[in-house]
C-alpha cells in the first residue's frame, strides 16, 4: 500500500516525496517537501520555525536559517499556487511558524504520516 496524503487537488506520496496534481508530477525541492510533510502531520496546528530548523538542519548544521526556511516555504507556496496574503494551505503566524489550513485525507489509515516517515 502507498502512504499518501491528499489535500485539494494534490496528492503527496510520503515514501517517495512525489507531489502530484491531476496525475502530473510537480517538482518540489526536498526541504520544501519536508516542511509540507511536517504541516500535513499536524493540520491546523502551529509548526514552529524552531521545529523546522531541528528537522531540516539537525545537530547544529550551519546554514543561513532565515533565508533558507523562507525560500523553502516560498517555493512550496509557488508549487501549490498558494498566497501568504490569502492562504488556502499554508498560513504564516508571524515570527512563530506556519500552520496547514486545508483539509488532509489519508486514504490508507494504516499508513499514517509518522509511520511513513520512519521508512524514509
Amino acid at each position: 500500500m502507498e502512504a499518501v496524503a491528499k489535500f485539494a487537488r494534490f496528492e503527496l506520496n510520503l515514501r517517495t516525496f512525489e507531489l502530484r496534481s491531476g496525475g502530473n508530477r510537480l517538482h518540489l525541492r526536498r526541504q520544501s517537501c519536508e516542511i509540507l510533510v511536517m504541516l500535513l502531520e499536524r493540520p491546523g496546528e502551529l509548526i514552529t520555525r524552531q521545529e523546522i530548523r531541528n528537522r531540516l538542519w539537525p545537530d547544529g548544521t550551519v546554514v543561513e536559517f532565515e533565508h533558507s526556511v523562507n525560500s523553502a516555504v516560498n517555493h512550496l507556496r509557488d508549487v501549490l499556487g498558494d498566497s501568504p496574503a490569502k492562504p488556502r494551505y499554508i498560513e504564516t503566524l508571524s515570527r512563530l511558524g506556519y500552520r496547514f489550513v486545508g483539509t488532509v485525507e489519508f486514504p490508507n489509515p494504516a499508513e499514517s504520516v509518522p509511520a511513513a516517515r520512519k521508512s524514509l
